[in-house]
């Protein structure tokens, strides 16, 4: 089974000040404990790499780099994924829906993922499975 992974949980399991830290942090060493395929876009690897790089510095951003990123397998938004993204980003017509969400909740489609390690709503709101509850 395949469990996609969201700047939400990556961002929350490195910023020890993050709200989300404790559970981000405990559910993390869970996954890489279990059989699950941990999968993420490379525009997810891209958005956390500049977080964290601005919010946390470099020493932070290499450790993600190193430790983190590589224990996820990078699915590559499609240019199809990159159009349905945009289309669906301009007809929901909201502030707080990113442009990054609607790629993710596209891969996923396309993948046929179910599950999130997420933290932000939207991936509810869109009808995936949210871990950790």
């Amino acid at each position: 089974m395949s469990l996609f992974v969201d700047t939400s949980a990556l961002y929350a399991a490195m910023d020890r000040d993050d709200e989300f830290h404790g559970r981000a942090n405990a559910h993390w060493k869970e996954c890489l404990s279990g059989t699950e395929v941990l999968v993420t876009s490379n525009y997810i690897l891209v958005e956390t790499l500049a977080l964290v790089q601005s919010r946390l510095g470099m020493e932070a951003t290499r450790l993600l780099a190193s430790d983190v990123a590589p224990a996820l397998e990078i699915e590559w938004v499609s240019a199809d994924d990159h159009r349905a993204a945009l289309e669906a980003v301009l007809a929901a017509n909201r502030r707080s829906l990113s442009f990054v969400d609607c790629a993710s909740f596209q891969v996923m489609r396309r993948l046929g993922l179910r599950s999130a390690f997420a933290f932000d709503p939207h991936f509810a709101e869109q009808g995936f499975h949210v871990t950790p509850s």
